[in-house]
């Protein structure tokens, strides 16, 4: 029975919502381990409140290969840390370095990456895992432990305070009582191909903004900024941007604010998914059988012949996107609106 469990996280925003449902069937199997989130920058802030956790080590990458493989202010807290368990999540060849470094005494990955002989139990790569959801391939390196695949969601906590926070943000931001929200987030970390055309999200927006009860939140980070800006110049005064104004903390409670959800496969994608928010996830590079929204969301892909392609930029004619036109994700999202406001459309959550 392992007693001091550590589980290092994905580095990615949606991978690491995605992989929530591991620390939730290790608490549930080993209820009394202490159990412990090894996350790289603001990742860690996601899991804040998580109950199932005790402790969250945050650390930060630091520049050069070997430095970072050897970094003490990595190496000497896991040393510390006397860890009978660790999985480990990423495929990378430093993050099994690190624990194999560190002394964890049970370490259990995917092999690949020249990094099977720093494990001790390697777990085959599934053979579906072209077509098998990435949250039920976390949960395969479950199994060597007797944890059956469970049927466990990605799940995210925030407090009472934060939820206040965030209406009372809304609402200094003009929000009016009694209107739906409809957040949108235009943009994706991993690069364009990922997103659909602005001047779209922008055509929908206005479609929305004839109902007068109804107010669009755009969500963005500093990088996608200028996107955003693109996108809400000129749009009428209910429409609210938040791009590059919001930490991650507060990004959770906004966007559980939101009666519906429009995004492209990203990290809000996933955090919506995970509060079950009503949501419509555009995808064209990626795979949506693998990334997309888990057991809660609704997805328009065109699979077009090239997609999913991986591509952080479309080098040919982004058909994909292209294909996905203004009226059909309109009229989702309005379908999805009357779904969760009751069949009126117009009643809020907030």
């Amino acid at each position: 029975m392992y007693k001091n469990i550590i589980v290092r996280m994905p580095n990615w925003l949606g991978d690491a919502v995605m992989a929530t449902p591991i620390l939730t069937d290790l608490r549930l199997f080993y209820p009394d381990a202490k159990i412990t989130a090894m996350c790289q920058g603001s990742v860690g802030q996601l899991l804040t409140h998580d109950p199932h956790l005790n402790e969250i080590f945050t650390f930060k990458r630091v520049s050069g290969w070997i430095h970072h493989l050897t970094h003490k202010r990595l190496t000497d807290p896991l040393k510390q840390g006397d860890y009978d368990l660790g999985i480990l999540l990423p495929n990378s060849f430093s993050s099994a370095c690190w624990f194999w470094r560190a002394g964890v005494e049970e370490r259990i990955g995917f092999p690949g990456h020249w990094r099977r002989l720093l494990l001790t139990r390697a777990v085959p790569l599934p053979k579906e895992i072209e077509t098998q959801h990435l949250v039920d391939t976390y949960k395969n390196l479950l199994e060597p432990l007797g944890i059956a695949r469970s049927d466990t969601s990605p799940t995210l906590y925030v407090t009472p305070q934060e939820q206040r926070h965030a209406r009372e943000q809304l609402r200094n931001e003009g929000l009016e009582p009694a209107c739906s929200i409809i957040g949108i987030n235009p943009g994706a970390a991993y690069g364009s191909a990922k997103c659909w055309l602005p001047e779209r999200f922008r055509e929908v927006a206005l479609k929305l903004l004839e109902q007068p009860n109804r107010y669009i939140v755009f969500f963005g980070d500093p990088t996608t900024f200028s996107l955003v800006h693109q996108i809400c110049e000129g749009l009428p005064s209910r429409v609210i941007n938040l791009a590059g104004k919001t930490n991650l903390r507060q990004l959770l409670a906004l966007i559980q604010c939101c009666d519906v959800f429009l995004t492209n496969d990203s990290g809000p994608m996933h955090i919506a998914a995970a509060f079950q928010i009503p949501l419509l996830a555009l995808f064209g590079s990626t795979s949506d059988a693998k990334t997309g929204p888990y057991a809660f969301g609704k997805v328009i892909h065109k699979h077009v012949e090239c997609s999913p392609c991986y591509k952080r930029v479309c080098d040919r004619d982004f058909r994909c996107m292209k294909r996905i036109t203004s009226q059909e994700v309109y009229e989702e999202i309005e379908h999805l609106l009357d779904h969760s406001c009751g069949g009126t459309g117009d009643a809020p959550r907030f």
